[in-house]
């Protein structure tokens, strides 16, 4: 039976120097990357990882992007590291575990013997590693690192899962839309791209 809470065994080590070794083995050598990086029941360093990335995407739109956040009572710094800590502490853990179930269950289909759900918000985290950019106003940027995370996260399920990467690719197609798509705005710029391409 998948647990939510399993016993920890290898995983990645902890540190700003393992989040940012981690960070480029997942974007230059994914398959090894999650072969060898996403353990059972070690959620831990994954889910840092993730808030890194959601908060160094923050940070740069923040300081790129013009009236970024609603400012509170005129207090424009504070209304930053406000919805900076709302999006980094609150969103990001509540958004990757809720992906990490909603990615479960599209497996069961086409997966039987599937890992852990551990291991699959590990696997969701580690994709979103391009997407540290996406934070850049410049909608081929943008939608670059959503197309790039949503691959890594194909690769990784069927790594971790032990399926094809067109099975992964269709059981993670909608959480793949969710988190990259709407939370990290590929969407938006690729609608962007389309309209200053006159395709819509």
């Amino acid at each position: 039976m998948t647990q939510w809470i399993e016993s920890s065994t290898g995983g990645r080590d902890r540190g700003p120097r393992a989040i940012a070794r981690a960070w480029v083995e997942v974007l230059t050598r994914p398959k090894r990357f999650f072969r060898s990086a996403v353990a059972p029941g070690d959620q831990a360093p994954g889910l840092v990882f993730a808030m890194s990335v959601v908060l160094v995407e923050e940070l740069v739109r923040y300081l790129l992007v013009a009236d970024a956040y609603p400012v509170v009572a005129g207090q424009r710094t504070l209304s930053a590291v406000l919805w900076l800590g709302v999006a980094v502490v609150l969103v990001a853990p509540a958004a990757l575990h809720l992906t990490a179930a909603l990615e479960t269950v599209l497996l069961m289909p086409f997966v039987s013997e599937r890992a852990g759900i551990s291991q699959t918000v590990q696997t969701i985290a580690y994709s979103a590693a391009p997407c540290a950019f996406a934070g850049v106003p410049i909608p081929e940027v943008r939608a670059l690192c959503g197309f790039y995370a949503a691959t890594l996260l194909a690769v990784g399920v069927a790594t971790i899962h032990d399926t094809s990467v067109e099975r992964a690719a269709l059981a993670s197609l909608v959480p793949a839309a969710l988190v990259f798509g709407v939370g990290f705005r590929t969407f938006d710029a690729v609608e962007t791209l389309l309209r200053q391409w006159y395709i819509i």
